[in-house]
């Protein structure tokens, strides 16, 4: 997946904060969702918030349904008021959250023994129960290919060696993560 300009990316996020701004304080997403551009790309992404170095929030949509603007629109506002892991975010906490955007290419199916900690997110499918791990989550919490072959079946609801079974469809996808600390240095955000 080809690397996107700063400008993109840094407009990206600045959609994602104005999007939870605006679903936390009016209850409802921002009307004027851009739809030129970046914003026009059919992708799929996942809008992640931490506050204070803290998980507060992801969600994500695999493949695209929508317009990229749209789909940062409706993943930034879930992340913060429909993660089912965490309470709501409250008004008193916009300001301090730091935003990330993984930009997600399309799924290829994978063979175990191909996956690469730090290149690959997964996808594991079977059975009717899926669970999706991205690339960052293995780096993050230093997990071997097989961990992060039992953590992406145990997200999916599945037995950790699940991944074994022949009827169990992996799938790898690469990302495209920024976030708003990577702008911090420059001004922006802050």
């Amino acid at each position: 997946m080809p690397f996107l300009p700063e400008p993109d990316r840094h407009a990206l996020l600045e959609l994602a904060r104005r999007a939870i701004a605006h679903s936390v304080l009016l209850q409802a997403p921002p009307e004027d969702i851009p739809e030129t551009g970046i914003f026009a790309e059919r992708r799929g992404a996942f809008v992640t918030i931490h506050l204070r170095g803290r998980l507060r929030g992801c969600i994500g949509i695999v493949e695209a349904y929508g317009p990229l603007g749209m789909v940062i629109t409706h993943c930034a506002a879930g992340a913060a008021l429909h993660d089912p892991r965490f309470p709501p975010v409250r008004a008193e906490e916009i300001s301090a959250l730091q935003i990330e955007i993984s930009l997600l290419s399309p799924l290829e199916p994978i063979r175990a023994e191909q996956v690469e900690i730090g290149k690959h997110g997964l996808l594991i499918s079977q059975d009717g129960h899926r669970g999706l791990l991205l690339p960052q989550v293995a780096v993050e919490h230093k997990l071997t290919r097989e961990q992060f072959l039992e953590e992406t079946c145990r997200k999916a609801g599945l037995p950790p060696a699940a991944w074994r079974d022949l009827r169990a469809e992996i799938y790898g996808f690469t990302c495209e993560v920024f976030s708003e600390e990577s702008f911090a240095g420059q001004g922006r955000f802050q």
